[in-house]
């Protein structure tokens, strides 16, 4: 029996550890040339049809809006482009089209969203890219942050230069809810490295910071109608009103909403190191 199960284990973990090598190489689709681009979109769109041939990318690459652009979207598009200047090392044109025929890439939203994105909003688009040119397509702005998102990770280069892969993309989220917790009660983050993690969040297309805020470890909101909740109740590591404003306009301008966590009754010590009367049981308490 054990010469028999020897007999199988050995090509059974090699077949298992082809299927893992096979994996991790990216899909591939063929351009117009015989230079294989590697499929690194992440999440998958739910629908994409690669074609033949390629967007080449040069100084003269311009954008161009049409239907209901608000600032974020445009916004956006500059910080996209900029992100394409880094990874190409070419200086792209400083201003968008006011002429679409021109244009490289047409961004084309349908209605104007609110400044605060809303839980189930709209985030569905169109890309379709021709030799010729880019037309991403949204009923919202959320949709065209995720496009333009999608647009920078097709981003390829060959010994010609960067290019866009011919491709027609339909996408949609299949979650309403797409998030990231960080637990800044337990460990203070730093605006930076909020701000760091936001910016990867809209590269991965999540739309939701769940901030967990307060613990028995730390009150990290500033409350200027209760002072001792920080004062007393952090290490003197905690988020100004400002702060956690400039935070929640950050994420806005990605597309991603701010829901902030207070814990109550349970996980609250720290709440209760500069107010114990508010406590069931006599102090004095100290941060755990």
């Amino acid at each position: 029996m054990k010469n028999l199960e020897s007999k199988f284990f050995a090509p059974f973990c090699f077949g298992m550890l082809l299927l893992m090598v096979l994996a991790s190489y990216p899909l591939a689709i063929k351009g117009s040339d015989s230079t294989v681009v590697g499929h690194t979109l992440m999440p998958v769109p739910a629908k994409v049809d690669f074609g033949n041939g390629r967007l080449r990318l040069s100084k003269d690459f311009k954008i161009a809006f049409a239907g209901a652009p608000d600032d974020r979207v445009k916004n956006y598009a500059w910080r996209v482009v900029r992100r394409i200047e880094g990874r190409t090392v070419m200086e792209l044109a400083r201003d968008f089209s006011t002429d679409p025929s021109t244009a490289a890439l047409i961004i084309d939203v349908g209605t104007r969203s609110d400044k605060f994105p809303k839980l189930k909003e709209d985030e569905s688009y169109k890309l379709v890219v021709t030799d010729k040119k880019a037309h991403l397509r949204s009923k919202t702005s959320l949709g065209a942050m995720r496009g333009l998102e999608t647009l920078l990770q097709l981003l390829s280069s060959d010994k010609s230069g960067a290019f866009f892969p011919v491709v027609s993309i339909e996408d949609k989220p299949r979650f309403p809810w797409r998030g990231l917790m960080i637990d800044s009660a337990r460990h203070f983050q730093p605006m930076e490295v909020l701000k760091r993690n936001i910016d990867g969040m809209a590269a991965m297309k999540l739309n939701v910071f769940h901030w967990h805020l307060t613990e028995d470890q730390g009150i990290r909101v500033e409350s200027k109608k209760f002072p001792k909740l920080h004062g007393m109740g952090s290490d003197g590591l905690f988020y100004t009103q400002k702060q956690i404003k400039e935070i929640i306009e950050y994420a806005a301008d990605r597309g991603i909403r701010v829901v902030p966590e207070f814990d109550m009754p349970g996980h609250a010590t720290a709440g209760l190191v500069g107010y114990p009367e508010r406590a069931s049981a006599p102090g004095p308490y100290t941060i755990e």
